[in-house]
């Protein structure tokens, strides 16, 4: 029943141009704690009793908080990163709100920091520098309008992406990209975000028609149209996708959709090797096979996955594959995909047919970060992001579990294999685990960015810069590159009060 062509492998794989061990000793940027990944030491500014001050009198009570816990759930992310917690959090109604705490927080010489609902990687959200932290999911989660025809919507940025999807229900229209985190779209303008659908659909960088953002001074910019395409000036809405704060604060967006595809097949494959299944995913993508999603998990994670998710899954490097289309295409897809992974030592393919079942599955993967952490009692998890050219991918797999398991660290692989993007949760017990254990983990993350870049790679595919990443930049865009973001910042945000401390390198 399959396809009975032959399809040709790769050839031999370059070895890595670049000596990790040689450098890294230069890239030990971070101080590990007991618990947690100290940032960048700022001092805080503004007058904060001026600040809570100004709000009190501005806004009724509900929508102005000094609580402790408040403060701090809104200066902590996912991550590791030390918490700092703002003097105070503002929930806005409206554009024209966000405009009026934009100058009254640069009356009182205070910073902004945009919030979600706080579920990033890398120390976006930590108010270094003190200040008020905007929360846009309280009020400003509606979704304002659905162009059906034209397969667009204009949303407010505190929506979060299960609700939109939920909106978008009747109209036969999707929004595909998928972190797993269920953020903001505000938030996932902020860091670039994309996810499990970004082999087919893109990342929010496609996604985004336009904006609408509010300026440090309180000044209202839009961007965009809803116009396909466009050659009018620069290209702002590019400019703050992927800003994380540091510009503006996003109010609305102008999202792309997509039609819900007729049917949909989901299955998990098995294979002898990571390899494997890294080659089966790119040699499918040059055969112009349009995969809706490729998710690599390594054999630790698919223990991990499995005892977490209550599914029985063969603990061996596995592929979870997704095809949408008709019936016929998606069947296609799937006897060549078979087909070629059969070539690379895949196994059977095992499908989840029904909506429920796809569900299920879709979801054990979603959680794969948390069901990693329970593989070690009381441990953390500290989530690498790295992405390399479709070519390196395998090398730069290969390269980093020979390094976990060299090196005597816990660190589960899994990612987006279908556009290069992976991430090595490295698990860390801070009740338990000695200091010297915490320094691998540290000199381990190095050598894996550090690797990355080698290859023609970025220090994070998805996750966002924040403080965590932003001593690479430089070494990955250049000195030039990084003064020109520095120049930009500085003339849309002269007083440095966005976000401070965060995307570029101090």
């Amino acid at each position: 029943m399959w396809f009975s062509k032959p399809i040709s492998k790769f050839g031999p794989r370059k070895p890595c141009r670049f000596s990790c061990n040689a450098v890294y000793q230069q890239c030990r940027f971070f101080s590990l704690t007991k618990s947690k990944v100290d940032p960048p030491v700022l001092a805080r500014r503004g007058d904060p009793d001026k600040l809570k001050k100004l709000f009190r009198s501005s806004f009724c009570g509900s929508q102005v908080s000094e609580v402790p816990a408040v403060l701090e759930a809104h200066g902590k992310d996912e991550s590791l990163h030390t918490p700092v917690p703002p003097d105070l959090v503002f929930f806005p109604k409206s554009t024209e709100e966000v405009v009026e705490a934009m100058k009254l927080a640069k009356e009182a010489d205070s910073c902004v920091i945009p919030f979600g609902v706080g579920t990033s990687l890398e120390g976006h959200i930590a108010a270094l520098q003190g200040g008020v932290c905007i929360d846009m999911s309280a009020h400003m989660n509606k979704v304002l309008e659905i162009n059906d025809a034209d397969m667009d919507c204009r949303i407010q940025a505190g929506i979060v992406r299960s609700t939109l999807n939920y909106e978008l229900r009747h109209s036969g229209l999707f929004f595909p990209i998928d972190p797993g985190a269920d953020c903001t779209i505000g938030g996932m303008v902020g860091t670039r975000a994309s996810g499990t659908n970004a082999v087919r659909y893109g990342t929010m960088k496609q996604s985004v028609l336009g904006l609408e953002c509010v300026l440090a001074d309180g000044s209202v910019l839009r961007t965009g149209s809803r116009a396909k395409k466009s050659s009018a000036g620069y290209d702002l809405t590019s400019l703050f996708v992927g800003s994380e704060g540091t510009l503006g604060v996003v109010t609305e967006v102008q999202l792309k959709l997509f039609g819900q595809p007729e049917a949909i097949r989901s299955a998990v494959c098995n294979f002898d090797s990571l390899n494997g299944a890294v080659d089966t995913v790119v040699t499918a993508l040059q055969y112009g096979i349009p995969l809706a999603r490729a998710e690599l998990l390594d054999s630790t994670t698919m223990r991990a996955v499995s005892d977490y998710s209550k599914i029985p899954l063969e603990q061996k490097p596995t592929l979870f594959l997704e095809f949408h289309g008709t019936e016929q295409f998606v069947n296609e897809q799937v006897q060549m995909v078979h087909e070629i992974s059969l070539l690379n030592g895949g196994g059977d393919f095992k499908f989840a047919e029904s909506e429920e079942e796809r569900n299920r599955l879709w979801n054990a993967r979603h959680t794969a970060y948390y069901a990693v952490m329970a593989l070690r009692k009381g441990c953390k998890g500290w989530p690498t992001d790295v992405c390399v050219p479709l070519s390196s991918m395998a090398q730069c797999i290969e390269e980093t579990v020979q390094d976990v398991t060299s090196t005597g660290i816990h660190g589960p692989l899994f990612g987006h294999v279908g556009d290069g993007n992976f991430h090595v949760i490295l698990l860390y017990n801070p009740e338990t685990d000695t200091e010297e254990y915490l320094s691998k983990l540290i000199d381990f993350n190095s050598r894996l960015v550090q690797r990355s870049i080698s290859l023609g790679g970025t220090c994070t595919g998805e996750h966002g810069v924040g403080y965590g990443k932003a001593p690479w930049l430089l070494q990955e865009h250049g000195e030039v590159a990084v003064n020109t973001m520095k120049a930009i910042k500085s003339a849309i945000d002269p007083d440095n009060r966005m976000n401070p401390g965060k995307l570029l390198p101090q």
